[in-house]
């Protein structure tokens, strides 16, 4: 379900800290992240080999998510990359928390 743009992802309830879900916007897969009661949304998509980064582990001690084709990691909270072999930050998505869900939309 979609609203104004925004793509409903879960009940506030259904992604505690630590958790992640895949939403998509049209042809954009875009990972939510709980990290510490805060969401955050980046491409689901390493900037290195375009792997999927939801298929990796998310480190919740420091807020990042490691792609598991070459252990590239990113913080969640900005998309830079922490280590090689990427370089590229990964692109961020807006967040809005409203009636007790998580929203996301691809705003490029």
């Amino acid at each position: 379900m979609s609203l104004d743009g925004w793509v409903r992802v879960a009940a506030t309830s259904e992604l505690l800290p630590g958790e992640t879900r895949v939403a998509w916007d049209g042809d954009t897969p875009i990972l939510v992240v709980n990290f510490d009661g805060r969401f955050y949304a980046l491409e689901d998509r390493c900037t290195h080999e375009d792997y999927e980064l939801s298929a990796g582990p998310f480190d919740p001690a420091d807020g990042t998510i490691e792609c598991m084709l070459h252990g590239a990691r990113f913080d969640v909270r900005d998309g830079r990359p922490q280590c090689g072999p990427a370089y590229v930050p990964v692109r961020t998505f807006s967040v809005r928390v409203e009636d007790g869900a998580v929203w996301t939309r691809d705003d490029r």
